[in-house]
């Protein structure tokens, strides 16, 4: 028999994620990206050695998509002024990736618009562990 609390707190984590996804993509729209570009320049901001930075392997890592896939998101994102690249000092078989002003900005409006759904995300994660 499974443990019927555990089963609602679940079932609430996910519906509290799943209002999270469509409002994070709704914002990401009105701020003029797509949800998957959203996303990409969240990643390459909120790169965990606070570096602002990512490259495309570790982008395709954390995103769990193809290097093709990610390589193309980042081309187009390029294109629209919104990430821009610049070659390892170190390899120069590596890029790294680094948010334009532009880039900047609609991620800034997209993120600030979600800080109440974050919290609410938050709180719903504290209550299913």
């Amino acid at each position: 028999m499974l443990p019927l609390d555990e089963v609602i707190a679940a079932a609430e984590f996910r519906s509290a994620l799943r209002s999270f996804m469509r409002e994070s993509e709704r914002v990401a729209r009105q701020s003029g990206l797509t949800p998957q570009r959203y996303l990409l320049l969240l990643m390459i901001k909120g790169a965990p050695d606070k570096t602002e930075e990512s490259t495309v392997t570790e982008l395709a890592r954390r995103l769990q998509l193809a290097q093709s896939t990610v390589t193309e998101l980042v081309s187009r994102a390029e294109e629209s002024g919104l990430v821009e690249r610049r070659q390892s000092g170190v390899d120069g078989r590596v890029a790294h990736l680094r948010l334009t002003t532009e880039g900047e900005r609609r991620l800034e409006l997209s993120f600030t618009a979600l800080e109440t759904e974050r919290r609410q995300l938050r709180d719903a994660v504290e209550h299913t562990i």
